[in-house]
């Protein structure tokens, strides 16, 4: 991984995402976030800022059943 690729944990997950870290926590429990880039450490997954870029989350008007996964 490029060392300008930095990975983001529970709290700037939620802050892309505007929601609190428990709900950001909880949305990984219930498999509603994208799977983590690196899983090596139990309980802190990580994320690439880019699995973000074109992820959409449910629920937040956006209409997961209008759009086909690509």
């Amino acid at each position: 991984m490029a060392d300008d690729q930095r990975l983001w944990g529970y709290p700037e997950v939620a802050a892309h995402l505007g929601i609190s870290v428990g709900a950001t926590r909880s949305r990984k429990s219930r498999g509603s976030l994208p799977s983590p880039d690196d899983d090596s450490v139990p309980d802190r997954p990580r994320w690439k800022p880019s699995t973000f870029q074109n992820w959409r989350p449910v629920g937040q008007r956006f209409r997961s059943d209008l759009h086909c996964a690509t």
